[in-house]
């Protein structure tokens, strides 16, 4: 959703995506780089020409920004303080907020200049208080929430569609206005000595510095794991199109639409759902244009996008939305939850490659903005100094900085959340969020933005509780305490 969506590579759309995610942004590689989708999930798709989406080509191609960027000088050995591995909305945040503390910044990436492929939504006071009002090019001052055929929720709470250009632009232009450099090559390599690392890059050349960070995505190798990542999958397929009309409000952006009634003629999509569901997420710009997109909140292993695709034409053939044209489209996929890379290694991580992503939502975008400033104030502590901390102390400090215990602690949390989620059937989903949207704002607010602290989420699951109706209330007390088991031992590791 953080594409929503987003999923930064993204993001900044969905409760989830999306919109993602470079650094912040989804994968958008190959599913056999991960767990094989259901096997009894591979029905047919039903074509039909009535509001089908899928024989329709995209026609809006990706050009690069045009923008004068500092590119490192390869005449003379350059002398580096940080490799930044990326130029996502992490790598370019980060990249501008050390350099403006005069430590010498490069960012790596294959395409500095490239634009960023995936739809990136936001909570508005997300952006608003990181003072990136100005990269909104369209906001709804309500969002709205269908559990049912019979109930809404309306969400008073601004949302916002980030317009991708512009958010880059700005953030290459502090880039440039603190110096930092940047070379277009794909790192392949990265070798490590007692105080200093270096990159070997497809070109030939290789860079040193002090400290390497690795803002590539969530397919990055670079960073170490050394427990099982056992992810949950939050999987979309969105498209921007043109459509004859459509039923949105123009006021309100749809964040979740739980409604099955469109799967009534089609039996195997029904049952499928009904135990692994899926939710429409839609941004209406206008009475012809909308942006459309069909989501798996969280599943393990993941769907297939073929699932994905069929329920989304069987939607919209429901909904009576007949595509003119698809502007854009796009193919999300997230990892959420799983361990922590090992804290500390050489090797730091920003966005996806330091677990940023919200384990129970796929949000990630603002959260990461947010945290930028956090990390690059650790590495600033550290090569900024007259005695300059390097080596083993450097990487405690900078890991330890981004995670400190309480961080991690609320994270476990969140783990939680999904871990629950992962459990619940169409009909507890609907439960679950029939409740949390009834909770004080606070907590949801908090919640969807990781802004609480651990007792604040242990207050947000009494209050959760409390609100649930009788069903949801047994689907907790017989489907939890697993996960709760699981997140109290992981808590008592993380607090020694």
């Amino acid at each position: 959703m953080e594409a929503l969506v987003t999923p930064l590579s993204s993001p900044l759309v969905a409760v989830p995506l999306k919109h993602y995610p470079s650094s912040s942004s989804p994968l958008t590689t190959s599913l056999s780089f991960f767990q094989k989708p259901h096997k009894y999930l591979n029905h047919r798709i039903q074509n039909s020409k009535f509001g089908n989406f899928l024989d329709l080509i995209p026609e809006n191609k990706s050009t690069p920004i045009e923008f004068d960027v500092n590119w490192l000088d390869l005449s003379h050995k350059p002398l580096l303080d940080v490799i930044i591995i990326g130029s996502g909305p992490a790598g370019l945040c980060l990249a501008e907020q050390v350099a403006q503390h005069g430590i010498r910044v490069c960012c790596v990436d294959p395409d500095p200049l490239s634009m960023w492929p995936n739809n990136y939504g936001s909570w508005v006071d997300e952006l608003s208080s990181l003072g990136l009002d100005s990269c909104f090019d369209k906001t709804w001052p309500m969002a709205s929430v269908h559990i049912d055929d019979h109930k809404t929720k309306y969400l008073d709470r601004p949302y916002g569609r980030i317009n991708r250009k512009m958010l880059k632009m700005k953030l290459l232009d502090g880039c440039v206005s603190n110096g930092v450099r940047f070379h277009k090559a794909k790192v392949w390599k990265i070798n490590h000595q007692e105080f200093e690392s270096s990159v070997v890059c497809d070109d030939g050349n290789e860079f040193k510095a002090s400290l390497i960070v690795d803002a590539s995505g969530f397919a990055s190798s670079f960073v170490e794991y050394d427990k099982p990542r056992n992810h949950g999958y939050q999987i979309a397929h969105g498209i921007l199109a043109e459509v004859e009309e459509h039923p949105f409000d123009l006021d309100k952006m749809l964040l979740m639409d739980w409604r099955d009634s469109h799967m009534g003629n089609e039996p195997n999509l029904r049952v499928m759902n009904s135990r692994f569901p899926t939710f429409l997420y839609a941004m209406p710009f206008d009475s012809n244009l909308v942006f459309l997109e069909e989501t798996s909140l969280v599943s393990r292993p993941v769907l297939s996008y073929k699932e994905i695709k069929s329920r989304m034409v069987a939607r919209l053939r429901h909904m009576g939305i007949k595509v003119r044209r698809v502007i854009e489209n796009e193919k999300c996929l997230i990892p959420m939850g799983g361990p922590l890379p090992v804290i500390p290694q050489p090797v730091m991580g920003i966005g996806g490659t330091a677990g940023l992503v919200h384990p129970s939502t796929g949000y990630m975008v603002a959260r990461t903005l947010a945290l930028a400033p956090i990390l690059a104030q650790s590495i600033v502590e550290c090569l900024g100094s007259t005695r300059m901390i390097r080596g083993q102390q450097l990487y405690h400090r900078v890991w330890n900085g981004l995670w400190p215990v309480e961080r991690r602690l609320t994270r476990e949390y969140y783990r939680f959340g999904m871990e629950t989620l992962l459990k619940l059937d169409l009909k507890g989903t609907r439960s679950f969020f029939d409740a949390f949207f009834d909770l004080n704002p606070k907590y949801w607010h908090g919640f969807l933005s990781s802004r609480l602290s651990l007792m604040e989420l242990a207050m947000l699951s009494l209050s959760l509780f409390g609100h649930s109706s009788n069903s949801s209330k047994f689907d907790i007390v017989t489907k939890c305490p697993v996960p709760l088991v699981k997140m109290m031992g992981n808590l008592v590791v993380e607090s020694v």
